[in-house]
């Protein structure tokens, strides 16, 4: 592919977007409803928590509403919200991907839980936390359906993507990347880690498929898509007239030239990829539409809006500060619009 999604953003909104006072905001995916309003659905969680890891045992996902793409958007309910740690998302609901297929929603997510005690403000949460420790190795992809963007979401009672002994994915399953072909199978592309020895080895993708949303996934590939010393998450993926494209959050920048810029692969057959012509996808250097060029902290989880099969728009969950979550003061979900000259991304 020849095209170069950089090429195609225009100035991001200053007030676009969505925030919360006195919340972590994250993983902005966005959908038109019935009502023809934009719901974003979004993970939050209380900043008396930190922010990283504190997602791990509080975040709940939300949705907020917005007349146009660019918001503001503005928190309407809380979608998956805490439901005990019976439950194997009871207790953290986190990396929404909403699509609409036909009249049905589909919300990805992931999913943990832990069996001690509620933080509570004041307390001391880090990764050596017991609900830390065990909430990283609970985290597993999982699926909610709703016939209205209104709800009510049905949970599936497990997860669709479980871990599974001895392989790549033996460790956790997270960041759902979801692709409705045609005939209404799924691609999805999922970050795992395995267990090596007593603790947990690097991230790396799979991709598993399904003949139907709520179907059993089953995973398609043996070996991770990418080699151990190509260290991309954060996949977003859409289907082309080549066959699938991805973009994904570099974390060294060994590939696109950034750290934690992003990179752009394709794929014919959604388990080989390979980096495109223009490999380098977005930067966290944003320029927005007060003129001003700024580097974000963090800038990750990106999301294209499509409408009338062409993407109109990226989001994507930024902090400030100078890099790195634990000098973040405030996170919020961003938008860029992007021009009409997009043909080369075209969604099949």
């Amino acid at each position: 592919m020849s095209w170069s999604l950089m090429d195609r953003m225009l100035p991001a909104p200053v007030g676009g977007g969505f925030r919360m006072e006195h919340w972590w905001v994250w993983c902005g995916s966005v959908v038109r409803g019935e009502d023809g309003r934009y719901h974003m659905f979004a993970s939050r969680w209380p900043k008396w928590l930190p922010m990283h890891p504190g997602w791990l045992i509080r975040s709940e996902i939300v949705r907020a509403v917005s007349d146009t793409p660019e918001g503001p958007y503005t928190y309407a309910e809380t979608v998956l919200p805490a439901r005990g740690a019976e439950y194997w998302d009871g207790r953290s609901t986190h990396n929404p991907h909403i699509i609409r297929q036909g009249d049905q929603y589909l919300l990805y997510y992931m999913g943990s839980t832990h069996p001690f005690a509620e933080a509570e403000p004041g307390e001391t949460v880090d990764m050596d936390d017991c609900r830390v420790i065990a909430a990283r190795a609970a985290k597993r992809v999982g699926l909610a359906v709703a016939d209205s963007i209104l709800g009510p979401w049905k949970r599936m009672d497990a997860p669709i993507l479980p871990v599974r002994p001895g392989k790549f994915d033996s460790y956790l399953t997270s960041n759902p990347a979801p692709c409705i072909r045609e005939d209404g199978s799924v691609l999805l592309i999922y970050k795992a880690r395995k267990y090596e020895g007593h603790t947990y080895g690097k991230m790396t993708l799979g991709a598993a498929e399904a003949d139907r949303a709520e179907g059993r996934y089953r995973v398609i590939s043996e070996q991770p898509l990418f080699p151990p010393d190509v260290h991309v998450e954060d996949p977003f993926i859409w289907r082309t007239g080549h066959g699938y494209a991805m973009i994904a959050k570099d974390m060294e920048g060994h590939l696109c030239g950034e750290k934690h810029g992003g990179i752009l692969a394709v794929s014919d057959n959604g388990t080989g990829w390979k980096l495109a012509d223009h490999r380098k996808a977005y930067s966290r250097k944003i320029l927005w539409d007060d003129g001003q060029e700024r580097v974000m902290g963090s800038f990750e989880r990106p999301f294209l809006l499509f409408q009338d099969g062409r993407p109109t728009h990226m989001f994507a969950a930024v902090a400030d500060g100078p890099g790195g979550f634990h000098h973040a003061e405030n996170t919020w979900n961003m938008v860029i619009p992007l021009s009409a000259d997009v043909d080369g991304l075209k969604e099949d």
